[in-house]
């Protein structure tokens, strides 16, 4: 090869070397710039696992618009009801770990794998899988029947409930679910035997229950304020450990004689493999959110109280409902 030739090839050698090295170095860059870029960059999903309506869904729907206005991002709520939740819940377990799918949960987040393993199913989703973010409200949940329903007080419910054994149904968000457990507590109390009748969700509980399907109901307050309010529900009971100050008339459980309390609690959750920026940015948006005079406002409304606690306090919180409501399932039993 002659002198030229072999400069010639040099040159286009070192060309194609230093352009590999450009391209390497600009992927480097936009690699970087793209892990940099600042969160969110893009809307946000948040998965509320039951139909419009019920606590999930009336607390979630106002933290969104405040998380909005936190994050100066889009979060976009997508009801996915179906298994008592589970369905929305497993979704949100198996969703990419990116933050861009949040979960508004309910208590019965412990509950459904508890209840899969005991029926010999694969648990849609393990709670290890999901990261708590923040505990927004915990309702005390409240015992409703029709206005016109035969019954006073929670005493002549329960006398008639022993003089006829199963005769009286009641209503739920699904089997196992929280409104199903609560029931159970009171009726392992009281030492009465009631007959389950499973809904697709809260407010297709309550529809039930304002339509004659049911006789009775377990519910959080926001999900029926309305309701009592314009005199078609009247409220038996509570399962808190105090008289709720919405419903001062309103005599708790344990005021009555029975060990039963219980409450609903609504918390934000994202897939556990998130980066922990972006748990902080959520934890973050959360903390200003649940302060913003428009959500307290909501709230008020919804007489659902605030209880928000942060991750930290969180996510021991829910590890100790987990022990909890896990024994309740296993009092319960197989569907």
């Amino acid at each position: 090869m002659n002198t030229k030739a072999m400069q010639s090839n040099l040159f286009r050698s070192r060309r194609s070397l230093i352009g590999g090295s450009l391209a390497v170095s600009l992927a480097h860059t936009l690699g970087s710039a793209h892990a940099d870029e600042a969160y969110p960059s893009q809307p946000i999903k948040m998965i509320v696992p039951f139909p419009p309506g019920g606590v999930a869904d009336l607390v979630g729907r106002p933290l969104a618009v405040a998380m909005e206005r936190a994050l100066k991002g889009k979060i976009l709520v997508e009801n996915r009801a179906g298994a008592g939740g589970g369905v929305g819940m497993a979704a949100a377990a198996r969703a990419k770990a990116d933050g861009y799918t949040v979960l508004m949960a309910l208590s019965s987040i412990t509950v459904i794998p508890t209840a899969d393993k005991l029926n010999g199913r694969k648990p849609q989703y393990e709670l290890a899988e999901l990261a708590p973010i923040a505990l927004i409200t915990a309702d005390p949940t409240v015992f409703c029947v029709l206005a016109d329903a035969p019954w006073q007080n929670l005493k002549e419910f329960v006398d008639d409930a022993r003089k006829r054994p199963a005769a009286i149904n009641y209503g739920s968000s699904g089997v196992y679910g929280t409104l199903h457990v609560a029931m159970e507590m009171l009726a392992t109390a009281a030492d009465i035997k009631l007959t389950h009748v499973p809904f697709q969700g809260a407010a297709p509980a309550l529809t039930g229950l304002l339509g004659g399907q049911v006789q009775a109901l377990a519910s959080g307050p926001s999900a029926v304020n309305a309701q009592i309010k314009a005199g078609k529900l009247r409220v038996l009971a509570s399962w808190g450990d105090k008289r709720l100050a919405a419903m001062p008339q309103v005599p708790t459980l344990k005021e009555l004689g029975y060990d039963a309390e219980f409450s609903i609690w609504s918390g934000l959750f994202v897939a556990a493999a998130a980066p922990e920026a972006v748990k902080k940015a959520l934890r973050d948006a959360v903390r200003i959110a649940v302060a913003d005079p428009q959500f307290i406002q909501v709230l008020d409304a919804l007489s659902s109280p605030l209880a928000y606690l942060d991750a930290p306090q969180f996510e021991p919180f829910v590890a100790r409902d987990a022990n909890k409501m896990g024994a309740i399932i296993q009092r319960i039993g197989k569907e």
